[in-house]
Order: C-alpha cells, then sequence, then structure tokens
C-alpha cells in the first residue's frame, strides 16, 4: 500500500505544498520539524497564533483545566468557563470603550461567523442585499464567498444575485460610487448591510485609510444599512490595537471575531452585536462545537495582554523596525510594503515571481504566506509578542532571500511606502 501524502490525503491541500515538511513541535516564533531543522513562523497560521505557539501561560491553564476534568464542549449550555471569559471581555475590552454589544458564539471558524451576520443583518433589515468591496475575503462557505471579492465569481449568478460589488479604498472614486448607489436605491432595495475589512488581508494586505473607513461608516448609518466589520484576521492586537478600527470614529452593528481570539489556536468564533438588532429566536442560528471550553480558557488568558497598553506599544515598536529596516537599507528600496501594525506585505510582479521569492524563504528557514488577487504578495506575520531579536532575525532572512533571487526577474515593484500605522 502507497502510505504516501500524495496518496493519502485530498489534491485540496495547499499549506503542506508551500511548506514542504514535517512539523512536530513549536514554542513561541518558531516551529520544529521531525528531522530536527527549525523555521522562524512569520504566518502564525494565517493570524490565528497571534500570540506565538505553546504560550506557557495559555498553555499551562488549559493543562490545568484538562486535569481538573474540566467540560469540554458545552454547545451554548452556560459553563464557568465561559461565563469567566465573557465577564473578562466586558471588563477588559468592552467597557473601556463604552461598548455594550452582546456576544453571540457561532462556531469553530471565522465563516460561521460572517454566515451568523449576513443571516442576522438579512433577518433584522427584512432586506436581502449584502455590499462588500472587491478583492476581499470572507471565508469558504457557499454564504461567505458570495461576498467575497476573490471568489464569488466561482459562483453561479443565483447565488450571487443579491451581493454587490463596491470599489475598495484604493479606487479614489469609491466613496462616491457607494454614495450614488444607495442613493438610487429605493427604500425597499437598500442592502441589509455592508461588509468590511479594514485591511484586506488575503486580497494583499491592502490598507484602508482611516478616512475611507469612518466614511462608509457614516454612510451606511445614513442609509440605514448595517455596518459588519470582518476583524477575523486583523482583530486581537494583529494591526497594533486589539479592535482594528479603534481610534477611529466607527462603531459597527456587527463584528465578527475569530482566528487568535482564542489566543492559542483553538477553534472559535465570536459576533459582537448590537443589542438593538439582537432579533435571533432561540436557537435560530447554532452549531455543535460553539461551545469550545478549552477556547475560553486560553481565550481569557489572552485577554490579560490587554489590560495595559504595553502590547500595543510593543507591536508599534515592531512595526517601526520593520519599516526602518526596508527604508534604510539601498538593497531593498525596490520592495513595495504595505500594512500596518504587525501585518504586512511584500508585493512582488506576478504570481510566479512571488512563487519564487517564497520558496527561498522557506529554504532560508522562515514561514511566510502568500495572498493577493493576483497572488503576488508574500505576507510578514510575525507573533505580536515577537522578541526584537526575533523579528531583526526574521528580516534578515527576508533580507537574503530577497538578494538571493535574480536580479533580472524584476521580482518587485517600485518602492511604495503606502503602509499607515494609525
Amino acid at each position: 500500500m502507497n502510505n504516501s501524502i500524495e496518496a493519502l490525503e485530498s489534491e485540496v491541500r495547499f499549506y503542506s505544498r508551500l511548506f514542504p515538511a514535517i512539523f512536530s513541535k513549536a514554542s513561541g516564533a518558531y516551529v520544529f520539524c521531525n528531522d530536527g531543522s527549525k523555521y522562524l513562523d512569520f504566518f502564525c497560521g494565517s493570524g490565528s497564533l497571534n500570540y506565538g505557539h505553546s504560550n506557557p501561560v495559555m498553555k499551562q491553564a488549559v493543562i490545568d483545566y484538562l486535569q481538573g476534568d474540566g467540560i469540554i464542549n458545552s454547545l451554548d449550555q452556560m459553563t464557568e468557563a465561559k461565563l469567566k471569559f465573557m465577564k473578562s471581555f466586558y471588563e477588559i475590552i468592552l467597557k473601556p470603550r463604552a461598548y455594550n454589544y452582546k456576544m453571540q458564539f457561532c462556531g469553530p471558524t471565522g465563516t460561521n461567523s460572517i454566515e451568523a451576520a449576513m443571516k442576522l443583518s438579512r433577518k433584522f433589515t427584512q432586506r436581502e442585499k449584502i455590499i462588500f468591496f472587491e478583492h476581499s475575503f470572507h471565508g469558504m462557505t457557499y454564504g461567505s464567498m458570495s461576498i467575497s471579492g476573490m471568489k464569488a465569481g466561482k459562483l453561479n449568478k443565483d447565488y450571487t444575485k443579491n451581493s454587490v460589488e463596491m470599489p475598495f479604498a484604493e479606487n479614489e472614486n469609491s466613496i462616491t460610487i457607494l454614495k450614488q448607489y444607495l442613493e438610487n436605491c429605493s427604500t425597499g432595495d437598500l442592502p441589509a448591510a455592508i461588509v468590511m475589512e479594514t485591511i484586506q488581508a488575503e486580497g494583499g494586505i491592502k490598507v484602508a485609510p482611516k478616512e475611507w473607513i469612518e466614511s462608509v461608516a457614516a454612510i451606511s448609518k445614513k442609509f440605514g444599512v448595517l455596518l459588519v466589520i470582518d476583524d477575523i484576521q486583523t482583530g486581537c492586537g494583529r494591526t497594533g490595537t486589539f479592535f482594528s478600527f479603534d481610534n477611529m470614529n466607527v462603531k459597527p452593528d456587527i463584528i465578527c471575531l475569530s482566528k487568535s481570539l482564542s489566543g492559542y489556536g483553538f477553534p472559535f468564533s465570536m459576533n459582537l452585536i448590537n443589542p438593538e438588532i439582537d432579533c435571533w429566536d432561540p436557537g435560530e442560528h447554532n452549531g455543535t462545537f460553539r461551545g469550545n471550553n478549552l477556547a475560553f480558557i486560553a481565550a481569557n488568558c489572552a485577554l490579560d495582554y490587554w489590560r495595559t497598553d504595553a502590547l500595543s506599544k510593543s507591536i508599534m515598536h515592531c512595526a517601526g523596525l520593520i519599516e526602518n529596516y526596508f527604508y534604510s537599507d539601498s538593497n531593498l528600496k525596490q520592495v513595495k510594503l504595505n500594512g500596518r501594525g504587525l501585518m504586512f506585505g511584500i508585493e512582488s510582479g506576478d504570481e510566479e515571481k512571488n512563487t519564487k521569492l517564497q520558496k527561498t524563504l522557506f529554504k532560508n528557514g522562515i514561514l511566510m504566506d502568500t495572498c493577493g488577487y493576483r497572488n503576488n504578495v508574500v505576507k510578514i506575520m510575525p507573533p505580536i509578542t515577537i522578541s526584537d531579536e526575533d523579528l531583526i532575525k526574521g528580516l534578515d532572512i527576508i533580507h537574503k532571500s530577497i538578494i538571493e533571487c535574480p536580479a533580472e526577474e524584476k521580482i518587485f515593484s517600485t518602492n511604495s511606502k503606502s503602509y499607515s500605522n494609525v
């Protein structure tokens, strides 16, 4: 019998092709292979491991809970672990921001939270259309794909007939186009919601300016259209603050959270809902694994990072190190760098050249994901708790990999300093 990976696993596998190695353990900013080699992780489980691998405080809390025979799956029953998390989230995250959101636990993944947000928006408004933005990404279930600019084209027209695509912030006329569309809608034909990323992560680390985000929020309020912010990959500190829209004049009707919400990589998603639109009937939206108590335990520990502004300051310090590294080295001046906080993207010319760079990075000992609607961006996403030493070590590997790529390939676009650390 052939017991190779190719024989045993479906052709749908992706990251095992991107990172062709067999990993055995991980700690902090490093993952280790079964052959003894190690890699710096600037991938972080696609943003689900913001606090690094095997975070010791979270790990011990989970071990203690398991040893005490704590409940693992509780659906939406109330448990001590769940109640403790909810109270901590209110005291540490919501109360200081004067937010009165209700919490809905949707299921194990980010796409579950997006599906719930779409469903609730349509129920509350009694309208069907949902606005999304070009090159956005909100998940891989059919509903979330129908409002993902990178995926909607793969669905049939019947499934996308209630989805309305708008240009993203990089289009200078995007706000005018959005406003004109809504002005031309009859009252009954208005959309139920606008679903927005503040940074298009899978779309290529496209950063929306603060003013643009605030304009979209103001327009949605003016026309009575719900505002849903997808903070699944950009939230939980990735951009330097807990929410990616902190310090902006924005208060969404629904905030979708997942990925690093659990803090330890456990499947976990939650929607924060404006109480005025919380029109769910009991059990109307459910899921077997919406009560992951190991996630509640680890997530409660992760919240301790946000009791002060120390982590935010550290993230912005590290962001400054990245910016200075790229823009002070003559060998890196050809690189186009986009991003905010500890979410940056190196934009190359096209998919083929990007693939060469990503393979060189892996060969040199660092894990970095690819993204972009043309698959021409490599993400810089280290743990938000990374040390200066490990960050510089990773940047040195990136530097080395860029130099190793043949100059004649013209891998990079013209330098454009377009990051926005607000």
